[in-house]
Protein backbone atom coordinates (compact mmCIF):
# COMPACT_ATOMS: atom_id res chain seq x y z
CA UNK A 1 0.00 0.00 0.00
CA UNK A 2 3.14 2.30 -0.29
CA UNK A 3 2.69 5.44 -1.70
CA UNK A 4 3.60 9.18 -2.22
CA UNK A 5 4.94 11.15 1.27
CA UNK A 6 0.71 11.94 2.43
CA UNK A 7 1.50 14.94 3.83
CA UNK A 8 0.63 18.33 1.15
CA UNK A 9 -0.89 22.00 2.13
CA UNK A 10 -4.08 22.59 2.76
CA UNK A 11 -7.10 22.87 0.29
CA UNK A 12 -6.44 26.62 -0.10
CA UNK A 13 -2.34 26.30 -0.39
CA UNK A 14 -1.73 26.83 3.57
CA UNK A 15 0.27 25.00 5.95
CA UNK A 16 0.17 24.28 9.27
CA UNK A 17 2.67 25.27 12.55
CA UNK A 18 6.64 25.17 12.17
CA UNK A 19 8.31 21.88 12.36
CA UNK A 20 11.03 22.56 15.10
CA UNK A 21 14.40 20.95 15.10
CA UNK A 22 15.05 19.93 18.50
CA UNK A 23 19.16 20.30 18.38
CA UNK A 24 18.63 23.79 17.57
CA UNK A 25 15.32 25.13 17.98
CA UNK A 26 15.21 26.82 14.34
CA UNK A 27 12.36 25.68 12.43
CA UNK A 28 12.67 23.42 9.85
CA UNK A 29 9.60 23.92 7.16
CA UNK A 30 6.10 24.30 7.82
CA UNK A 31 3.73 21.35 8.80
CA UNK A 32 2.02 19.54 6.06
CA UNK A 33 -1.33 18.08 6.77
CA UNK A 34 -3.23 15.93 4.50
CA UNK A 35 -6.40 18.09 3.16
CA UNK A 36 -9.67 16.78 4.63
CA UNK A 37 -10.82 15.40 1.54
CA UNK A 38 -7.28 13.89 0.52
CA UNK A 39 -7.55 12.28 4.49
CA UNK A 40 -11.26 10.13 3.39
CA UNK A 41 -9.82 9.11 0.37
CA UNK A 42 -7.47 7.76 1.69
CA UNK A 43 -9.42 6.04 4.33
CA UNK A 44 -11.50 4.82 1.58
CA UNK A 45 -8.64 3.10 -0.43
CA UNK A 46 -7.70 1.63 3.06
CA UNK A 47 -11.06 -0.19 3.07
CA UNK A 48 -10.74 -1.14 -0.73
CA UNK A 49 -7.80 -3.22 0.23
CA UNK A 50 -8.91 -4.32 3.44
CA UNK A 51 -11.09 -7.64 2.37
CA UNK A 52 -8.68 -9.01 0.57
CA UNK A 53 -5.87 -8.42 2.86
CA UNK A 54 -8.21 -10.28 5.83
CA UNK A 55 -8.91 -13.07 3.21
CA UNK A 56 -5.46 -13.71 3.05
CA UNK A 57 -5.95 -14.97 6.36
CA UNK A 58 -2.97 -14.99 9.23
CA UNK A 59 -0.69 -17.55 7.34
CA UNK A 60 -1.01 -15.19 4.37
CA UNK A 61 -0.12 -12.10 6.15
CA UNK A 62 2.77 -13.58 8.50
CA UNK A 63 5.28 -12.98 5.69
CA UNK A 64 4.19 -9.64 4.24
CA UNK A 65 4.85 -8.37 8.27
CA UNK A 66 7.90 -10.11 8.19
CA UNK A 67 9.33 -8.54 5.46
CA UNK A 68 8.21 -4.87 6.49
CA UNK A 69 9.50 -6.13 10.02
CA UNK A 70 13.37 -6.83 8.03
CA UNK A 71 13.06 -3.75 5.68
CA UNK A 72 12.42 -1.92 9.26
CA UNK A 73 15.27 -2.91 10.77
CA UNK A 74 18.20 -2.17 7.95
CA UNK A 75 16.81 1.09 6.90
CA UNK A 76 19.25 4.04 7.58
CA UNK A 77 17.13 6.81 6.24
CA UNK A 78 14.27 5.87 8.39
CA UNK A 79 17.26 6.26 11.24
CA UNK A 80 18.59 9.16 10.12
CA UNK A 81 15.01 10.83 9.84
CA UNK A 82 13.84 9.29 13.67
CA UNK A 83 17.32 11.53 14.75
CA UNK A 84 16.49 14.32 12.76
CA UNK A 85 12.78 14.23 14.38
CA UNK A 86 14.23 13.82 18.27
CA UNK A 87 17.76 15.15 18.81
CA UNK A 88 19.12 11.42 19.91
CA UNK A 89 20.92 8.65 18.07
CA UNK A 90 21.21 5.86 21.08
CA UNK A 91 17.35 5.83 21.42
CA UNK A 92 16.87 6.17 17.94
CA UNK A 93 18.29 3.42 17.16
CA UNK A 94 16.93 0.92 19.94
CA UNK A 95 13.76 2.13 18.72
CA UNK A 96 13.96 1.15 15.29
CA UNK A 97 15.00 -2.54 16.32
CA UNK A 98 12.22 -2.92 18.88
CA UNK A 99 9.77 -2.13 16.09
CA UNK A 100 11.32 -4.46 13.56
CA UNK A 101 11.90 -7.20 16.24
CA UNK A 102 7.44 -6.59 17.26
CA UNK A 103 6.88 -6.84 13.41
CA UNK A 104 8.52 -9.96 13.23
CA UNK A 105 7.15 -11.34 17.03
CA UNK A 106 3.34 -10.58 15.61
CA UNK A 107 4.22 -12.16 12.24
CA UNK A 108 5.16 -15.50 14.39
CA UNK A 109 2.72 -15.37 16.47
CA UNK A 110 -0.45 -14.16 14.90
CA UNK A 111 -1.43 -16.88 13.51
CA UNK A 112 -1.66 -19.21 16.40
CA UNK A 113 -3.69 -16.49 18.33
CA UNK A 114 -5.73 -16.10 15.30
CA UNK A 115 -7.29 -19.91 15.20
CA UNK A 116 -11.08 -20.76 15.42
CA UNK A 117 -11.52 -21.32 18.95
CA UNK A 118 -12.55 -25.39 18.61
CA UNK A 119 -16.44 -26.63 18.94
CA UNK A 120 -18.63 -27.42 21.66
CA UNK A 121 -21.67 -28.47 23.01
CA UNK A 122 -23.99 -26.10 24.74
CA UNK A 123 -26.21 -27.10 28.25
CA UNK A 124 -28.91 -26.92 25.14
CA UNK A 125 -29.59 -30.10 24.28
CA UNK A 126 -28.20 -30.85 20.65
CA UNK A 127 -26.74 -27.26 20.26
CA UNK A 128 -22.98 -26.67 19.77
CA UNK A 129 -21.56 -23.76 19.71
CA UNK A 130 -18.47 -22.66 17.44
CA UNK A 131 -17.36 -19.37 16.52
CA UNK A 132 -14.52 -16.89 14.24
CA UNK A 133 -13.03 -13.64 14.84
CA UNK A 134 -13.66 -10.65 12.19
CA UNK A 135 -11.25 -7.66 12.51
CA UNK A 136 -12.57 -4.40 12.25
CA UNK A 137 -11.97 -3.21 8.70
CA UNK A 138 -10.12 0.05 9.51
CA UNK A 139 -8.04 1.23 12.60
CA UNK A 140 -7.08 4.68 13.51
CA UNK A 141 -4.19 5.53 15.42
CA UNK A 142 -3.38 8.96 17.11
CA UNK A 143 0.34 8.71 17.87
CA UNK A 144 2.96 10.87 20.19
CA UNK A 145 6.43 12.42 19.44
CA UNK A 146 8.53 10.41 21.80
CA UNK A 147 8.89 7.66 20.47
CA UNK A 148 7.69 8.57 16.99
CA UNK A 149 8.12 4.83 15.37
CA UNK A 150 7.34 2.75 18.22
CA UNK A 151 4.49 4.37 19.32
CA UNK A 152 3.41 5.16 15.69
CA UNK A 153 2.98 1.24 14.61
CA UNK A 154 2.80 -0.25 18.44
CA UNK A 155 -0.92 -0.67 17.57
CA UNK A 156 -0.68 -0.84 13.98
CA UNK A 157 1.55 -3.99 13.73
CA UNK A 158 -0.94 -6.31 15.55
CA UNK A 159 -4.17 -4.83 13.98
CA UNK A 160 -2.22 -5.62 10.85
CA UNK A 161 -1.89 -9.05 11.91
CA UNK A 162 -5.21 -9.40 12.97
CA UNK A 163 -6.67 -8.09 9.63
CA UNK A 164 -7.46 -4.97 9.79
CA UNK A 165 -6.57 -1.95 7.40
CA UNK A 166 -4.74 0.58 9.67
CA UNK A 167 -4.59 4.75 9.26
CA UNK A 168 -2.04 6.50 11.53
CA UNK A 169 -2.05 10.27 11.67
CA UNK A 170 1.82 11.02 13.95
CA UNK A 171 2.26 14.07 15.82
CA UNK A 172 3.09 16.87 14.35
CA UNK A 173 5.79 17.13 16.26
CA UNK A 174 7.98 14.69 14.93
CA UNK A 175 6.92 14.42 11.18
CA UNK A 176 9.77 13.25 9.03
CA UNK A 177 10.05 10.04 9.60
CA UNK A 178 6.55 9.62 7.65
CA UNK A 179 7.72 9.92 3.93
CA UNK A 180 10.88 7.23 4.65
CA UNK A 181 8.31 5.11 6.69
CA UNK A 182 5.86 4.95 4.03
CA UNK A 183 8.55 3.81 1.18
CA UNK A 184 8.97 1.21 3.59
CA UNK A 185 5.49 -0.35 2.92
CA UNK A 186 4.83 -3.45 1.04
CA UNK A 187 1.98 -3.20 -1.26
CA UNK A 188 0.03 -5.19 -0.26
CA UNK A 189 0.11 -4.04 3.37
CA UNK A 190 -2.89 -1.51 4.31
CA UNK A 191 -1.16 0.86 6.19
CA UNK A 192 -1.30 4.41 5.51
CA UNK A 193 0.81 7.21 7.57
CA UNK A 194 -0.52 10.59 7.36
CA UNK A 195 1.16 14.23 8.29
CA UNK A 196 -0.99 16.06 10.20
CA UNK A 197 -2.07 18.42 13.60
CA UNK A 198 -5.06 18.28 15.61
CA UNK A 199 -7.50 18.97 13.04
CA UNK A 200 -6.17 15.84 10.86
CA UNK A 201 -6.28 13.39 13.89
CA UNK A 202 -9.71 14.67 14.71
CA UNK A 203 -11.11 14.20 11.35
CA UNK A 204 -9.75 10.92 11.41
CA UNK A 205 -11.76 9.69 14.28
CA UNK A 206 -14.99 9.89 12.30
CA UNK A 207 -13.78 7.72 9.20
CA UNK A 208 -12.24 4.62 11.18
CA UNK A 209 -13.84 1.48 12.75
CA UNK A 210 -11.80 1.44 16.28
CA UNK A 211 -9.31 3.93 17.16
CA UNK A 212 -6.06 4.06 19.40
CA UNK A 213 -4.61 6.96 21.05
CA UNK A 214 -1.26 7.56 22.90
CA UNK A 215 -1.08 10.76 24.38
CA UNK A 216 -1.91 12.96 27.47
CA UNK A 217 -4.85 12.79 29.45
CA UNK A 218 -7.01 16.07 27.82
CA UNK A 219 -6.36 14.88 24.26
CA UNK A 220 -7.41 11.28 25.37
CA UNK A 221 -10.75 12.69 26.94
CA UNK A 222 -11.16 14.26 23.59
CA UNK A 223 -10.47 11.49 21.32
CA UNK A 224 -12.59 9.46 23.66
CA UNK A 225 -16.01 11.76 23.08
CA UNK A 226 -15.10 11.52 19.45
CA UNK A 227 -15.26 7.93 19.62
CA UNK A 228 -18.14 7.76 21.34
CA UNK A 229 -19.85 10.30 19.19
CA UNK A 230 -18.82 8.15 15.79
CA UNK A 231 -19.74 4.88 18.04
CA UNK A 232 -16.76 3.08 17.43
CA UNK A 233 -14.65 1.78 20.09
CA UNK A 234 -11.22 3.63 21.89
CA UNK A 235 -8.49 2.16 23.16
CA UNK A 236 -6.36 5.04 25.17
CA UNK A 237 -2.83 4.98 26.87
CA UNK A 238 -2.49 7.93 28.56
CA UNK A 239 -0.17 9.55 30.85
CA UNK A 240 2.06 8.22 34.16
CA UNK A 241 3.28 9.27 37.42
CA UNK A 242 5.31 6.54 38.38
CA UNK A 243 6.49 5.57 41.15
CA UNK A 244 9.58 4.04 42.39
CA UNK A 245 9.52 2.11 45.97
CA UNK A 246 13.09 1.49 47.44
CA UNK A 247 12.58 -0.54 51.25
CA UNK A 248 15.32 -1.05 53.36
CA UNK A 249 17.50 -4.27 52.65
CA UNK A 250 17.20 -3.37 49.10
CA UNK A 251 20.36 -3.79 47.10
CA UNK A 252 20.80 0.06 46.83
CA UNK A 253 23.21 -0.13 44.24
CA UNK A 254 20.98 -1.64 41.87
CA UNK A 255 17.67 0.18 43.04
CA UNK A 256 19.62 3.72 42.50
CA UNK A 257 21.30 2.30 39.14
CA UNK A 258 17.91 1.22 37.76
CA UNK A 259 15.95 4.36 38.90
CA UNK A 260 18.32 6.55 37.59
CA UNK A 261 18.04 5.15 34.16
CA UNK A 262 14.11 4.63 34.33
CA UNK A 263 13.56 8.90 35.36
CA UNK A 264 15.87 9.56 32.63
CA UNK A 265 16.30 7.65 29.43
CA UNK A 266 15.30 9.83 26.69
CA UNK A 267 15.58 12.76 28.81
CA UNK A 268 12.69 11.26 30.97
CA UNK A 269 9.79 11.98 27.75
CA UNK A 270 8.46 8.33 28.47
CA UNK A 271 4.79 7.84 29.93
CA UNK A 272 6.40 4.65 32.37
CA UNK A 273 9.41 6.77 33.20
CA UNK A 274 9.87 6.88 36.88
CA UNK A 275 8.45 10.67 38.34
CA UNK A 276 8.60 10.03 41.80
CA UNK A 277 10.93 7.96 44.23
CA UNK A 278 9.93 6.80 47.91
CA UNK A 279 12.45 5.63 50.07
CA UNK A 280 12.45 3.75 53.27
CA UNK A 281 13.62 6.90 55.66
CA UNK A 282 16.68 4.48 57.55
CA UNK A 283 18.08 3.70 54.05
CA UNK A 284 17.12 7.43 52.32
CA UNK A 285 20.23 9.49 53.06
CA UNK A 286 22.34 6.27 51.63
CA UNK A 287 20.38 6.15 48.56
CA UNK A 288 20.08 9.89 47.54
CA UNK A 289 23.80 10.39 47.80
CA UNK A 290 24.76 7.13 45.58
CA UNK A 291 21.77 8.24 43.37
CA UNK A 292 22.84 11.84 43.29
CA UNK A 293 26.58 10.81 42.58
CA UNK A 294 25.80 8.95 39.90
CA UNK A 295 22.87 11.55 38.33
CA UNK A 296 26.43 14.08 38.43
CA UNK A 297 28.14 11.95 35.78
CA UNK A 298 25.62 11.82 33.19
CA UNK A 299 25.99 14.08 30.82
CA UNK A 300 23.97 15.61 27.36
CA UNK A 301 24.62 14.04 24.05
CA UNK A 302 25.81 18.05 23.20
CA UNK A 303 28.13 17.29 25.71
CA UNK A 304 29.32 13.70 24.67
CA UNK A 305 26.84 11.93 27.50
CA UNK A 306 23.75 9.93 27.30
CA UNK A 307 20.57 12.61 27.97
CA UNK A 308 18.88 14.34 24.47
CA UNK A 309 17.22 17.53 24.16
CA UNK A 310 13.91 18.26 24.91
CA UNK A 311 11.86 17.08 22.09
CA UNK A 312 8.37 18.91 22.28
CA UNK A 313 8.94 22.73 22.42
CA UNK A 314 5.71 23.17 24.20
CA UNK A 315 7.56 21.29 27.20
CA UNK A 316 10.07 23.26 28.81
CA UNK A 317 8.11 25.64 30.47
CA UNK A 318 6.11 22.67 32.38
CA UNK A 319 9.34 21.26 33.58
CA UNK A 320 10.72 24.77 34.53
CA UNK A 321 7.56 25.49 36.19
CA UNK A 322 7.65 22.05 37.57
CA UNK A 323 11.45 22.63 39.07
CA UNK A 324 10.63 26.12 40.35
CA UNK A 325 7.32 25.40 42.13
CA UNK A 326 9.31 22.77 44.16
CA UNK A 327 12.48 25.38 45.25
CA UNK A 328 10.04 27.59 46.34
CA UNK A 329 8.13 25.10 48.48
CA UNK A 330 11.36 24.19 50.07
CA UNK A 331 12.45 21.20 47.73
CA UNK A 332 16.49 20.74 47.42
CA UNK A 333 18.24 21.02 44.51
CA UNK A 334 21.18 17.73 44.31
CA UNK A 335 21.61 17.81 40.59
CA UNK A 336 20.44 19.88 37.91
CA UNK A 337 17.76 21.77 38.40
CA UNK A 338 17.48 24.26 35.60
CA UNK A 339 16.38 24.38 31.73
CA UNK A 340 19.18 24.68 29.70
CA UNK A 341 20.56 26.07 26.16
CA UNK A 342 22.89 24.45 23.86
CA UNK A 343 23.00 25.03 20.38
CA UNK A 344 19.42 26.74 20.02
CA UNK A 345 17.75 23.50 21.66
CA UNK A 346 16.53 22.97 25.15
CA UNK A 347 18.07 20.39 27.53
CA UNK A 348 17.76 19.63 31.24
CA UNK A 349 20.45 17.66 32.85
CA UNK A 350 19.26 14.60 35.29
CA UNK A 351 17.47 16.50 38.60
CA UNK A 352 17.71 14.77 41.55
CA UNK A 353 15.68 16.66 44.00
CA UNK A 354 15.08 15.68 48.17
CA UNK A 355 12.89 17.58 50.69
CA UNK A 356 9.92 17.14 48.59
CA UNK A 357 6.20 16.35 49.46
CA UNK A 358 2.69 16.22 48.14
CA UNK A 359 1.94 19.84 48.16
CA UNK A 360 4.59 20.34 44.38
CA UNK A 361 3.80 19.55 41.24
CA UNK A 362 6.54 17.76 40.92
CA UNK A 363 5.25 15.04 42.73
CA UNK A 364 1.71 15.14 41.12
CA UNK A 365 1.85 16.11 38.04
CA UNK A 366 3.18 14.86 34.98
CA UNK A 367 6.96 16.20 34.44
CA UNK A 368 7.81 14.48 31.18
CA UNK A 369 11.75 15.45 31.96
CA UNK A 370 14.82 13.65 33.95
CA UNK A 371 13.64 14.60 37.56
CA UNK A 372 13.72 12.60 40.17
CA UNK A 373 12.10 13.90 43.53
CA UNK A 374 13.09 11.50 46.13
CA UNK A 375 10.91 11.21 49.43
CA UNK A 376 11.96 9.44 52.93
CA UNK A 377 9.14 7.79 54.25
CA UNK A 378 8.44 5.63 57.27
CA UNK A 379 7.94 2.16 55.73
CA UNK A 380 6.00 -0.09 53.11
CA UNK A 381 2.37 0.94 54.62
CA UNK A 382 3.21 4.89 53.97
CA UNK A 383 4.95 4.23 50.34
CA UNK A 384 2.32 2.46 49.15
CA UNK A 385 -0.26 4.89 50.44
CA UNK A 386 1.35 8.16 48.39
CA UNK A 387 2.47 5.64 45.69
CA UNK A 388 -1.20 5.24 45.33
CA UNK A 389 -2.05 8.69 45.81
CA UNK A 390 -2.34 9.71 42.14
CA UNK A 391 -4.64 10.66 39.35
CA UNK A 392 -2.19 7.90 37.20
CA UNK A 393 -1.80 4.47 37.63
CA UNK A 394 0.25 3.62 34.44
CA UNK A 395 3.24 1.43 35.99
CA UNK A 396 5.47 1.73 38.58
CA UNK A 397 8.97 0.17 40.55
CA UNK A 398 9.83 -1.91 43.95
CA UNK A 399 12.71 -2.67 45.14
CA UNK A 400 13.30 -4.41 48.18
CA UNK A 401 15.27 -7.27 50.12
CA UNK A 402 13.57 -10.02 48.47
CA UNK A 403 11.30 -10.74 45.61
CA UNK A 404 8.61 -12.03 47.52
CA UNK A 405 8.72 -8.85 49.77
CA UNK A 406 8.76 -6.55 46.51
CA UNK A 407 6.07 -9.02 45.29
CA UNK A 408 4.03 -8.19 48.22
CA UNK A 409 4.70 -4.77 47.91
CA UNK A 410 4.02 -4.32 44.32
CA UNK A 411 0.50 -6.13 44.47
CA UNK A 412 -0.92 -3.35 46.71
CA UNK A 413 -0.20 -0.73 44.16
CA UNK A 414 -3.28 0.77 41.43
CA UNK A 415 -1.36 0.49 38.55
CA UNK A 416 -1.26 -1.83 35.39
CA UNK A 417 2.76 -3.04 35.80
CA UNK A 418 5.26 -3.37 38.14
CA UNK A 419 8.72 -4.21 37.52
CA UNK A 420 10.43 -5.83 40.12
CA UNK A 421 14.16 -4.54 41.15
CA UNK A 422 14.70 -2.98 38.15
CA UNK A 423 12.39 0.32 37.20
CA UNK A 424 10.64 1.11 33.74
CA UNK A 425 10.96 -2.65 32.02
CA UNK A 426 7.86 -1.89 30.28
CA UNK A 427 9.63 -0.35 27.92
CA UNK A 428 11.07 -3.43 26.78
CA UNK A 429 8.77 -6.50 28.01
CA UNK A 430 5.86 -6.87 25.83
CA UNK A 431 5.11 -9.75 26.60
CA UNK A 432 3.36 -9.55 29.81
CA UNK A 433 -1.08 -8.58 29.51
CA UNK A 434 -1.86 -5.24 31.28
CA UNK A 435 -4.12 -2.76 31.39
CA UNK A 436 -3.69 1.10 32.59
CA UNK A 437 -5.44 2.13 35.86
CA UNK A 438 -7.47 5.54 36.42
CA UNK A 439 -6.20 8.29 34.34
CA UNK A 440 -3.49 6.10 32.70
CA UNK A 441 -5.99 4.80 29.71
CA UNK A 442 -8.94 2.69 28.92
CA UNK A 443 -9.43 -0.10 26.66
CA UNK A 444 -7.94 -3.75 26.52
CA UNK A 445 -4.31 -4.69 27.05
CA UNK A 446 -1.52 -3.28 24.71
CA UNK A 447 0.88 -5.93 25.74
CA UNK A 448 0.45 -9.36 25.15
CA UNK A 449 -0.79 -11.78 22.86
CA UNK A 450 -4.10 -10.73 24.09
CA UNK A 451 -3.69 -7.02 22.57
CA UNK A 452 -4.62 -8.34 18.94
CA UNK A 453 -7.82 -9.28 20.29
CA UNK A 454 -8.70 -5.12 20.65
CA UNK A 455 -9.05 -5.39 17.08
CA UNK A 456 -11.42 -8.45 16.49
CA UNK A 457 -14.89 -9.06 16.87
CA UNK A 458 -16.49 -12.23 18.12
CA UNK A 459 -18.79 -13.91 16.29
CA UNK A 460 -20.88 -17.01 17.09
CA UNK A 461 -22.37 -20.27 15.63
CA UNK A 462 -24.95 -21.46 17.44
CA UNK A 463 -25.45 -25.09 15.36
CA UNK A 464 -28.68 -26.94 16.47
CA UNK A 465 -28.23 -30.92 15.83
CA UNK A 466 -31.53 -31.96 17.43
CA UNK A 467 -33.72 -33.93 14.98
CA UNK A 468 -36.02 -31.32 12.63
CA UNK A 469 -39.35 -33.30 14.21
CA UNK A 470 -38.21 -32.84 18.17
CA UNK A 471 -36.42 -30.00 18.77
CA UNK A 472 -35.59 -28.50 22.10
CA UNK A 473 -37.88 -25.26 21.70
CA UNK A 474 -40.98 -27.05 20.36
CA UNK A 475 -43.89 -26.13 22.27
CA UNK A 476 -45.20 -29.56 22.00
CA UNK A 477 -42.32 -31.02 23.76
CA UNK A 478 -42.62 -32.12 27.25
Amino acid sequence: MASPPSGSPGPDGSSGPPVVDPLTGRAERALRPVPAGRLAAIAAGLRAAAPAWAAAGPDGRAPVLARFGAALARDEDLLAALVADTGRVAESELERRIVAGLAGRWARQAPALLAPPAEFPSELPGVHVAGDAVPYELVGAITPWNFPLLLGLIDAVPALAAGCAVLVKPSEVTPRFIEPLTRLVPEELPLRVVEGGPATGAALVGLVDAVVFTGSVPTGRLVAEAAARAFVPAHLELGGKDPAIVLAGADLDRASSAILWGGTANAGQSCQSIERVYVEREVCAEFLALLAAKAARVGLTCEGGPIGPIIDPGRPPVIAAHLADAVARGAVVHTGGTIERHGGGHWCRPTVLSGVDHSMLVMTEETFGPVLPVMAVDGPDEAVALAADSAYGLSAAVFAATEEQARAVAARLPVGAVSVNDAALTAFVHEGEKHSFRLSGLGGSRMGPASIARFLRRRAFLVNRSPAADPWWHPTKE
